[in-house]
């Protein structure tokens, strides 16, 4: 990150010196050298560390990341879980209503994975709620537990990849007798050269 003036400069943004009025181009930061960026007052910095948003409001003086409030994370993570595994469910709603209204039974394997989403939300959730600082909390949602639900049985399994196998790299032992002859080849056009 450059920095003239107390203020960061973007690269490849035009800016003015604040001090001379002089007008530098665009492309300035990335054609200058660093003595000609001196000469101005422009210094170069480390950018900041990246931190996650969602949890933290950035770094304080010292470089220690502010934490968002944990009661109100909570909330709103409860709340996101209930939508996602709403967001989840209701595509199959019409199945139920269509039991209730006249009696064609929805099939087992959909009330069973509908069951399951309503599990893995109340285990999400419950996850959520035990966390005791913003930190856990990061730690639980960012994690494959939280993230991954049943999947939908209407959907294809995935396919596995196919096993890569490796081609064989030129110098294996089974291209020796290869290697010697072209080897032998290039020895006898060099005692040509005069």
């Amino acid at each position: 990150m450059f920095i003239l003036d107390g203020k960061s400069l973007s690269p490849d943004v035009a800016f003015t010196d604040p001090q001379t009025g002089v007008q530098y181009p665009a492309n300035f930061l990335r054609l200058s050298t660093p003595e000609e960026r001196e000469a101005i007052g422009i210094t170069e910095v480390p950018d900041p560390q990246p931190y996650d948003q969602r949890f933290y409001w950035g770094y304080d003086a010292d470089g220690n990341l502010i934490p968002k409030d944990h009661s109100q994370l909570v909330e709103q993570w409860t709340q996101q879980t209930r939508t996602t595994a709403g967001t989840l469910i209701t595509p199959t709603d019409w199945m139920v209503i269509r039991e209730q209204d006249n009696g064609v039974s929805v099939d087992p394997e959909i009330k069973g994975w509908r069951e399951d989403l309503r599990l893995a939300s109340e285990l999400k959730i419950s996850g959520i709620v035990t966390t005791a600082t913003t930190e856990e909390l990061a730690a639980f949602v960012t994690s494959p537990e939280y993230s991954s639900w049943p999947p939908d049985p209407r959907l294809p399994a995935p396919v596995p990849p196919e096993p890569v196998t490796p081609e064989p790299v030129s110098g294996d032992v089974s291209d020796e007798p290869q290697l010697a002859a072209n080897l032998s080849d290039l020895e006898g056009e060099q005692s040509d050269v005069p």
